[in-house]
């Protein structure tokens, strides 16, 4: 029986990086999965197709893995050689979740925020989507759920013509960042402009009177 995911606490940074490469691995290298302690150590330092890069202790990972453990979020064996532990997720499964959503939330807490395009794209090697409406679809029903939304879009940045998507696995999404020239450092700048605009036209209407009046005087 899985847990409803409204009962299931905000899962840290770190947890999400370990089931998000737990996800990752299971379909890009099948024949070494369940991983060992310090093949999931190399997959969350990857230093490509991670946002962000982590530099975390393989004592991080293993407390964060008994959290995770506790929840029946990672399971554990031996595999084959029965000498070394190793780990698997159940992420689909105790969120109650189909394939296209888990790697979609996957890749979301792997590279960060993300567009519908890049999504696809990105998610080729765990789930092929036909296109991009049907990304959408699943990230819309992700972020529609009765029992908590795991997506959110984000508000356009500026000058970019699509929308982000993130997951909420950890809580709240953050927003992007504001402007580099934020309203008030524009209006300030305008102000400063207006004034100095209103010297140079007192110092003009200045000249003009003296020249006006050396005309009159016959200079």
């Amino acid at each position: 029986m899985t847990t409803p995911q409204s009962a299931l606490p905000a899962l840290t940074p770190v947890e999400a990086r370990i089931l998000g490469v737990l996800v990752e691995k299971e379909k890009t290298v099948p024949d070494t999965y369940p991983l060992t302690l310090n093949s999931l150590a190399a997959g969350c330092n990857q230093k490509t197709s991670r946002e962000p890069v982590m530099n975390l202790a393989e004592s991080e990972i293993q407390s964060a893995l008994e959290e995770l453990r506790g929840r029946s979020l990672v399971l554990e064996n031996y595999g084959a050689s029965g000498r070394v532990l190793r780990y698997t997720q159940n992420f689909g499964k105790v969120y109650g979740l189909p394939q296209a959503s888990v790697a979609l939330l996957a890749i979301l807490a792997l590279r960060g925020p993300q567009t519908v395009s890049e999504l696809r794209a990105n998610c080729e090697r765990l789930y092929r989507f036909d296109d991009v409406s049907s990304v959408e679809a699943y990230l819309e029903e992700l972020a529609t759920r009765g029992s908590g939304a795991l997506t959110a879009k984000l508000p356009k940045q500026p000058g970019s013509r699509e929308h982000r998507w993130a997951h909420l696995l950890c809580g709240e999404a953050a927003l992007p960042a504001a402007p580099e020239a934020p309203r008030e450092r524009v209006g300030a700048a305008l102000e400063e402009r207006i004034a100095r605009l209103e010297e140079e036209v007192a110092e003009l209407r200045a000249a003009l009177a003296a020249l006006a009046g050396r005309a009159a005087s016959g200079d």
